[in-house]
């Protein structure tokens, strides 16, 4: 699980829809759909209609791997700091009902608004 203390997930940047789609598939519910994929060096995250799904690939051959949901209900809040001049990274901040947070960090060129407009249309 996300150490919700400490996490972050750095460098995502948007990757094909199918990037992880054999990884998650026996997670998903029926009917649930992938919205939007983002892979960092190892790790990654998939947004569907109903949750976040947090990918934290351990160990040195990356056999091992730790999946986390994050249900939009339990979302209570988040933030978004934008890209800047010499800051090029864009972060989200997440705070989860009960558990914590978790940090988003997305390179250059990654449309966050549009991130933040799913989870604002799921959340409310």
């Amino acid at each position: 699980m996300i150490d919700f203390d400490n996490a972050t997930i750095v460098k995502l940047r948007p990757v094909d829809l199918k990037e992880f789609q054999a990884l998650i598939a026996p997670f998903l519910v029926d009917g649930e759909r992938v919205l939007g994929s983002f892979k960092g060096l190892r790790d990654g995250v998939v947004m569907t209609d109903k949750r976040i799904i947090c990918i934290n690939i351990q160990g040195l051959t990356g056999k091992k791997k730790d999946f986390t949901s994050i249900p939009y209900s339990k979302i209570q809040a988040f933030s978004v700091e934008t890209a800047g001049v010499l800051d090029l990274d864009s972060e989200l901040e997440i705070y989860i009902s009960g558990v914590g947070k978790v940090k988003l960090e997305f390179t250059a060129g990654t449309n966050v608004n549009e991130i933040c407009r799913i989870i604002s249309a799921l959340v409310l």
